[in-house]
């Protein structure tokens, strides 16, 4: 089994985690709605994660909704010390699975209760704010009012570290602002990169950056030079992307999710990984 600790390790908040960690996504239902295929599945990857070294685990209650939370209460709780949960909050979900915003007080408010029961938490260890003005790209328009929302739930101790989600770099100025924020989850991979003045930028600050669909989320990354690249390493291009990533940038902080075990334990095997300078620069024009 891979040493996830060869990855290297980041402040969150004010706890180091191991730069691999996992998200829980996938663990719901087709579409990230209902529940589990494989309720004992879900679990298994879950321990196994942990298992291996992974102290960080990035959730949701609107993934099911409230389906991931309770797989990793079942699975893990009483937890690990050192493991770091967050989740995010800003959006809810329909009765048919659509995504919709979900930016008042209130739903802020109770959305953080959710997460608090369904995890078994007294305080969750970060939450991240997630921006729902374009539910397809960051869009412009002031996160002050739901943040300072958030920022009156850390005050009370049911939050302890906030992030930002779906955020443009006008957004995490003004967050900043209004409280200490710990990182930012955005859309960032090899073919998607638009993030990445801001990824330098905010590694000058010490602030982590987690990129969401880091393999290409619902459409994967699909690559001539990923794919070649790959097979003269003899690794899957998954990986390939993966390390990549790692290599990127120190602030970065990996969550690719699975449903498999056997999967789980080839993302983490990319700890492994380093790659010469000369392989990063083809991987860098996969982009152009």
């Amino acid at each position: 089994m891979a040493s996830i600790e060869k990855s290297g390790s980041f402040t969150l908040g004010d706890r180091k985690v191991h730069r691999l960690g996992y998200g829980a996504m996938q663990l719901a239902g087709p579409g990230v709605f209902g529940p589990a295929r494989d309720h004992d599945g879900a679990l298994a990857v879950l321990r196994a994660a942990v298992e291996a070294g992974v102290n960080h685990i990035d959730t949701s209650d609107f993934y099911g909704p409230h389906v991931t939370n309770k797989l990793i209460r079942e699975a893990l709780a009483p937890y690990p010390d050192n493991l770091v949960i967050v989740t995010k909050i800003g959006a809810r979900r329909s009765d048919k699975g659509d995504w919709l915003p979900a930016f008042s007080a209130e739903a802020l408010t109770s959305a953080v209760h959710d997460n608090l029961r369904n995890l078994g938490l007294e305080q969750i260890d970060v939450v991240n704010l997630r921006a729902m003005f374009d539910p397809h790209k960051p869009a412009e328009g002031s996160i002050a009012e739901p943040l300072e929302a958030l920022a009156k739930l850390q005050q009370q101790g049911l939050v302890r570290h906030i992030g930002l989600s779906h955020v443009t770099p006008t957004q995490i100025a003004e967050g900043r602002k209004i409280c200490p924020i710990v990182c930012v989850q955005n859309l960032y991979n090899l073919a998607n990169r638009n993030d990445d003045a801001l990824i330098d930028d905010l590694a000058k600050d010490g602030i982590a950056y987690v990129p969401y669909f880091p393999l290409g989320g619902f459409s994967p990354l699909q690559s001539s030079i990923l794919s070649d690249v790959a097979k003269e390493l003899n690794v899957t291009p998954m990986q390939l992307a993966l390390a990549w990533l790692l290599q990127r940038s120190p602030n970065i902080l990996l969550i690719p999710g699975t449903s498999s075990v056997a999967h789980l334990h080839e993302n983490l095997a990319v700890a492994e990984m380093k790659l010469s300078s000369e392989v990063m620069a083809k991987l860098e024009g996969i982009a152009g």
